[in-house]
């Protein structure tokens, strides 16, 4: 896989880095990574003629449920468990090919398919997972119904425990054994959900959920391992209970207050965010409706909130459950600069290095840590794209990967070449 040495030639570099295109120059892959920019031609390399395009940095993402992207509530909840793992499987090449080179999974049993992709059997992202993202019972990962007993008095996991993509778990005891048990199977972060959710049915927005105990364990089993802890949460209570716990990044906060938002610059804790439009996501209640609307009509302040107070921002795009919808993965992107306030080469910036920090944050547990992401340097992973028109400039370019979308390689492995 990636023996054959890549020279794309003739190309403009975005390096994730710096605000500034390169002139005219060259980028060399060999042994899956940039072992050279500009120079000559190696002996027996495959040269990719760029034509003067873009090349930058493979996309990442911070928020992605691959298990739930590819497959419908429905389907995961009376369908067969391997189904399940199948649509994940060809999701994760989807992604691929709208360019997403690495994304950090935020719930769902996706060890086994980081560990096939990595092999070069199949086609996908690097992934950072999180395995089941733990949940107090009430909270937004217990998918049992109401008339069921809680686990903690005998009553039996609901399917979503089941097939790994959540673990309900109470009290510092369980807590400790769920994120041990998720590190056991291969998380490299745990997640933790510390309130209420749109598309959970028992907890209203407002709850705050788990106390600062229960989180404190989970966040010291991570640390125990050298990683961290992130937390679904959307309200200020929540937020602020979570930051008093150690957490360091906060998945979505639509709704806090600009203090709040401040708070997470002060204590260098991440605000990993969503750039939601009312209509990404549809809901037969009522009230999961209701909460939706709530949530979306606070991305923009929060993005301008947390613009002004110099917060870390990763960014995620959160699609599940519907596969039909999952292209908007890529339009989501080119929201960040067309309807959210941020120029062309900040997007660009925090979707590539940006968010490669915050994924860097598991220290030890990074099955990538051998070389860096992100970024078009000496020494890097060799996931690069090269883009028809100039993102640079104008990032809805991104946003039809099939047809911008010139060259993909990811791990110095050629997946496109509209250019041979």
């Amino acid at each position: 896989m990636g023996s054959v040495p890549v020279l794309i030639r003739d190309v403009r570099i975005f390096d994730g880095l710096s605000s500034e295109v390169s002139g005219p120059s060259s980028v060399l892959v060999e042994d899956r990574r940039i072992a050279a920019i500009g120079g000559g031609t190696p002996p027996h390399a495959l040269v990719v003629e760029g034509g003067g395009r873009v090349l930058m940095p493979g996309l990442t993402d911070a928020h992605v449920h691959l298990f739930a992207a590819g497959n419908t509530e429905v389907g995961l909840a009376m369908g067969s468990t391997g189904s399940g793992y199948y649509r994940a499987l060809a999701e994760a090449g989807r992604m691929l090919l709208r360019g997403f080179t690495s994304v950090r999974d935020m719930g769902g049993d996706v060890t086994a398919l980081r560990q096939v992709l990595d092999a070069g059997a199949f086609p996908g992202p690097r992934i950072y997972p999180s395995q089941a993202a733990l949940s107090q019972t009430s909270g937004h990962g217990d998918f049992s119904c109401a008339y069921d007993d809680a686990t903690t008095f005998g009553g039996a996991p609901s399917r979503a425990e089941g097939i790994g993509f959540m673990r309900v778990a109470d009290g510092r005891d369980q807590v400790l054994a769920a994120a041990r048990e998720q590190l056991k199977r291969g998380a490299t972060q745990i997640k933790v959900m510390a309130g209420g959710g749109v598309t959970s049915a028992h907890d209203p927005l407002d709850v705050v959920q788990y106390t600062v105990d229960e989180l404190r364990a989970a966040v010291e089993a991570a640390a125990d391992w050298g990683t961290y802890v992130s937390a679904h949460v959307f309200s200020d209570e929540g937020i602020r209970r979570a930051v008093a716990a150690g957490i360091k990044s906060v998945e979505h906060g639509h709704l806090a207050s600009q203090e709040t938002i401040r708070l997470l610059t002060d204590e260098g804790v991440w605000l990993s965010t969503q750039p939601f439009l009312e209509g990404d996501h549809s809901f037969s209640s009522p009230e999961s409706t209701a909460k939706n609307k709530q949530v979306c009509d606070g991305v923009a302040r929060t993005y301008a909130w947390a613009r002004a107070a110099g917060t870390q921002i990763a960014f995620g795009t959160d699609l599940l459950l519907d596969p039909s919808r999952a292209t908007l993965q890529s339009e989501m992107l080119t929201r960040l600069s067309s309807t959210f306030g941020f120029t062309p080469v900040d997007a660009l910036k925090m979707v590539t290095s940006g968010n490669a920090r915050l994924f860097r944050l598991c220290g030890e547990r990074d099955p990538y840590k051998a070389a860096r992401i992100g970024e078009v340097t000496v020494g890097a992973w060799a996931d690069l794209l090269v883009v028809e028109g100039d993102p640079t400039r104008d990032l809805s370019v991104l946003g039809a990967p099939e047809e911008n979308l010139a060259v993909i390689v990811k791990d110095g492995r050629v997946h496109r070449n509209r250019l041979a």
